[in-house]
């Protein structure tokens, strides 16, 4: 049998595996490419998230950053919705996240229900949420780390090898994307780097949390309607959401079914 008549009897799976590896170019070049040009912080590591959960077996992923007095802040989630971001949130005190960060390596919890008595903040709101595993990979260049990225499952388990790798490998180029813009050399300009992509996620919450209000809408659609809206007139999300928060403009929230992130 040639190699063409094995790839139509792979059928689905064959389809399967090239879609992965389309998918995992397409993830990586959005994120090198924002080595040689500016790009939008917040939308970036927004991106990750979702591509997290598109390539690898987990529901949901969130990222946190260290801000300038060493805590560790929400910086981008696959869904705006409440019960990911107080997860995020609670990191700071208690959580995988937080251990992944003070010691720079991965922290797996296959069974948070299991295991609960290690994180019992972070477990109970987790267990809460629908979600029963995590695994936290460092944001890690050299020997500096500066915030961790969350992975959740609604079922028991861990990721394979393969899926650490490529979860590892998405963390590293944002993280070294994210220090590149203002220079790996100078410790400084890195923590100030840090700080404004903080400041731009907390205008862009403010953003989407007046858009739901206004709309009557929940976080994730009014999040994708700043999104549109900062594409279609091609600004950065943090520069939509000051649009909003800081002057009576009002935009059109999109259908609910519009998931154009």
């Amino acid at each position: 049998m040639n190699v063409q008549e094995d790839n139509v009897s792979a059928g689905p799976f064959w389809e399967a595996a090239v879609t992965r590896e389309r998918q995992l170019t397409d993830a990586f070049a959005e994120l090198t490419d924002t080595l040689v040009g500016d790009f939008d912080v917040v939308d970036l590591l927004h991106q990750l998230t979702l591509r997290c959960v598109r390539l690898l077996d987990v529901d949901a992923a969130g990222l946190l950053l260290v801000d300038r007095q060493g805590r560790l802040r929400p910086m981008a989630a696959s869904t705006e919705q409440a019960r990911m971001l107080k997860l995020l949130q609670l990191q700071d005190v208690d959580g995988p996240g937080l251990d992944c960060y003070r010691t720079g390596e991965p922290v797996t919890s296959a069974d948070l229900i299991a295991g609960g008595g290690r994180w019992p903040r972070f477990a109970a709101a987790a267990q809460l949420a629908g979600f029963v595993a995590v695994q936290a990979l460092p944001m890690r260049h050299r020997d500096r780390v500066i915030g961790a990225l969350t992975l959740l499952r609604t079922a028991a388990g861990r990721l394979t090898t393969d899926e650490l790798h490529i979860g590892q490998a998405l963390a590293n180029v944002a993280t070294i994307s994210i220090l590149h813009q203002r220079g790996l050399e100078r410790y400084e300009a890195a923590t100030e780097q840090l700080q404004t992509a903080l400041n731009s996620r907390t205008l862009t919450e403010q953003a989407t949390g007046m858009l739901a209000e206004r709309h009557h809408s929940d976080m994730d659609d009014a999040f994708d309607s700043l999104c549109v809206y900062a594409r279609t007139r091609g600004l950065r999300l943090s520069e939509a959401a000051h649009a909003i928060v800081h002057s009576e403009h009002d935009i059109d929230q999109p259908p609910a079914d519009d998931h154009s992130r």
